[in-house]
C-alpha cells in the first residue's frame, strides 16, 4: 500500500530526529514549511523548550517576494537573533522535507547570517 505525503514525511522526520538532537549549547534549528508560510524555531531537546522562533508571520519582519526569497529571509533573521543570544552553531533540522527550494534557501541564509552548521 502507498504511503501519503503525510505519512512520507513523518517517516522521514521520524528517522531524522533519531540522530538529531540539540542541546543548550548546540540548539536545533527546526523547519516547517507550509503552503503559504515558512517557521523556523531552535530547540534545546534536553529541557523541550524552544529558544528562538521566526517566522514569515512575524511582526518585525518585512516579508515581500516569492516564496524561496521569503525563506531566506526567515533563515537571515533567525540567524541575527541566535547571534544576539550568543548561539553560533546549531543542529540542522529539515524535519523531514527535501533540502532543496524553500529549506535550502532558509539553511544558506541561516549561514550567511552567521550560523554555523
Amino acid at each position: 500500500m502507498a504511503l501519503t505525503k503525510h505519512e512520507r514525511r513523518y517517516r522521514i522526520k521520524k528517522r531524522i530526529r533519531k540522530i538529531v538532537a540539540g542541546t543548550a549549547e548546540k540548539p536545533r534549528l527546526s523547519v516547517f514549511r507550509s503552503n503559504k508560510q515558512i517557521y523556523a524555531q531552535l530547540v534545546d531537546d534536553a529541557t523541550g523548550k524552544t529558544l528562538l522562533a521566526v517566522s514569515s508571520l512575524s511582526k518585525d519582519l518585512e516579508v515581500a517576494g516569492n516564496k524561496t526569497e521569503v525563506a531566506a529571509i526567515v533563515g537571515k533573521a533567525i540567524a541575527e537573533k541566535a547571534v544576539a543570544a550568543g548561539i553560533s552553531s546549531v543542529v540542522f533540522d529539515r524535519n523531514g522535507y527535501l533540502y532543496h527550494g524553500r529549506v535550502k534557501q532558509l539553511a544558506d541564509a541561516a549561514r550567511e547570517g552567521g550560523l554555523k552548521f
